[in-house]
């Protein structure tokens, strides 16, 4: 990125960052700025990971702080790594050698994260990056915590785990305020108002949406993910396995991640499903060559689909590297007594950048900045290349000298 305007004694000056609006023309501009292929430390050729023919380590998770300017990556080598998003240099490695690391999600200061452990508990622990330490220990689930946000709003955070519960926490006390007992596994989400919370229940195929003040009531609405366009591949159809939760940012829709090679876009008023998105591979397979299970499973699925800062686009990751962006500026409007046999719209992808040469395991975009971060065995930041458009212009001057 270009440095700051400076004055003629060398001072820089302060100046309004420019904003650049995100169109169709420039999402497909995105190019690898830097890759970082040393972001995972290797895996050492003893052990039961390496003989089982599993590949490179993964990063696992990446969490922006609320402004952007760093971004935090957790890894199966069991470490946290912290970069500056507008240097583009990596500035510490952390390492939680002892409960492993997953998840991690900065609360609303830019020095502490919460995270889910990996092995020794469950617990959730809450982490400070200045000093490496633990703040707190939020301890209460009894399975591997597969689901963590932290509300857009205050210190309040969520938790959804293999126990089948769900957890509502506060930053200030260790002791969970809120618990959800619920047949399957869940993931969760917050609405960007707060007030709202989402929890996705797999094997029963529904999304319950609860009134944060009133979550020990029954949920104001239950949706059920039914996709009937599943069927034309196989009958009975395979079932939908949810690993992700994401509201836009105006609140009217909820973006659905799954482990297969499709998400599903639907309504957040009614629960109507408008779109399929495709055209990307799932990460329920390690490996692109690994065979499919039976059984439709978590996989390494959950943090590689998510939505522009302005809920335009979604951005995706996929099995064989690529980064998927869907325009879902167009989305129809459904409304009344929902049709679970009515056909999504099949979204395919705007554009399809070539990413990394494993997995794209997390793909995110920055809150702030035109800037993309994705992550599998290695780190990459992408930003739009703007030198096509510095050609263009050139042209179009000569053009008009010439004439």
């Amino acid at each position: 990125m270009p440095p700051p305007p400076t004055t003629s004694n060398g001072n820089a000056t302060a100046s309004t960052p420019t904003t650049i609006p995100l169109t169709n023309a420039l999402m497909a501009k995105f190019k690898p700025a830097k890759i970082f292929k040393g972001a995972v430390e290797p895996t050492p050729p003893s052990t039961p990971v390496a003989r089982s023919h599993q590949g490179p380590r993964h990063i696992t998770a990446i969490t922006f702080d609320d402004r952007g300017d760093q971004v935090l990556t957790a890894a199966e080598d069991e470490t946290f790594r912290l970069y500056n998003c507008k240097t583009g240099k990596h500035l510490k490695t952390l390492y939680s050698k002892k409960y492993g690391v997953d998840l991690p999600r900065f609360t609303h200061k830019h020095t502490t994260v919460v995270h889910a452990s990996t092995k020794e508990d469950d617990t959730i622990r809450y982490h400070s990056l200045h000093d490496n330490k633990y703040l707190q220990y939020f301890k209460g689930h009894t399975g591997r915590v597969v689901s963590l946000e932290v509300s857009p709003i205050d210190d309040g955070f969520m938790s959804g785990s293999m126990d089948k519960t769900v957890r509502l926490w506060d930053l200030r006390a260790p002791s969970c305020r809120g618990l959800l007992n619920l047949p399957a596994s869940p993931v969760v989400a917050y609405d960007s108002t707060g007030l709202v919370f989402a929890v996705g229940v797999n094997h029963y195929s529904r999304i319950l949406l609860y009134d944060q003040a009133n979550y020990d009531k029954d949920p104001f609405l239950t949706i059920t993910l039914e996709d009937p366009t599943l069927a034309l591949v196989s009958y009975p159809p395979r079932q939908i396995y949810m690993t992700s939760l994401s509201f836009s940012s105006n609140g009217k829709y909820i973006l659905v991640g799954c482990s297969g090679d499709a998400h599903y876009v639907l309504d957040a008023f009614e629960g109507h499903l408008l779109a399929k998105l495709e055209g990307h591979v799932g990460m329920e397979r390690r490996r692109i060559d690994a065979p499919q299970n039976f059984d439709p499973s978590k996989g390494n699925s959950g943090e590689e689909v998510s939505w522009s800062p302005d809920s335009k686009f979604v951005i995706s990751g996929s099995l064989n590297g690529k980064i998927v962006i869907w325009d879902a500026q167009n989305l129809p409007v459904r409304s009344g007594v929902v049709d679970l046999k009515a056909h999504p719209v099949r979204l395919q992808p705007l554009t399809s950048l070539d990413g990394h040469p494993g997995p794209s395991r997390c793909v995110r975009f920055n809150p702030r900045l035109a800037m993309i971060v994705s992550a599998g065995a290695e780190l990459a930041f992408w930003l739009p290349d703007q030198s096509a458009d510095n050609e263009e212009i050139a042209k179009e001057l000569l053009r008009k000298k010439s004439g």
